[in-house]
């Protein structure tokens, strides 16, 4: 079973940055650096929405049109992490983030949500106006 930790979330101001960290157990490792990896968010009272996503590599990405040019995700195999960068934020930020690891390897960066069958437990952010 793969296990998923994700860290870093928090308040912040409107216009601030935060860094989220999602590190893979060692088990999940193995496979991890042929693994491409998402970002979810899901804000109270609605579904659960793709952000950005990652391919196997690491060399190609995707995002959602409302976080593009202020988020940028980011993966480091030595670590078994995927990071997810996030700039400017807004209000409307504000949601539980999760990473999620798809259910096949050697994918290129996913956008659906039923594409993925590993999920952590999330992190709370908070964009304060």
């Amino acid at each position: 079973q793969a296990q998923l930790v994700e860290s870093g979330g928090g308040l912040v101001q409107a216009g601030g940055s935060l860094r989220l960290s999602c590190v893979a157990s060692e088990r999940t490792g193995r496979t991890f650096s042929i693994s491409s990896m998402g970002w979810f968010r899901q804000a109270p009272g609605k579904e659960r929405e793709f952000v950005a996503a990652i391919n196997w590599i690491g060399d190609s990405t995707q995002y959602a049109d409302s976080v593009k040019g202020r988020f940028a995700i980011s993966k480091d195999n030595g670590k078994n992490t995927v990071y997810l960068h996030m700039n400017s934020l807004k209000p409307e930020d504000t949601a539980v983030y999760y990473c999620a690891g798809p259910k096949t390897p050697l994918t290129p960066a996913l956008t659906e949500i039923t594409a993925y069958a590993y999920w952590g437990q999330g992190t709370q952010v908070t964009v304060s106006s």
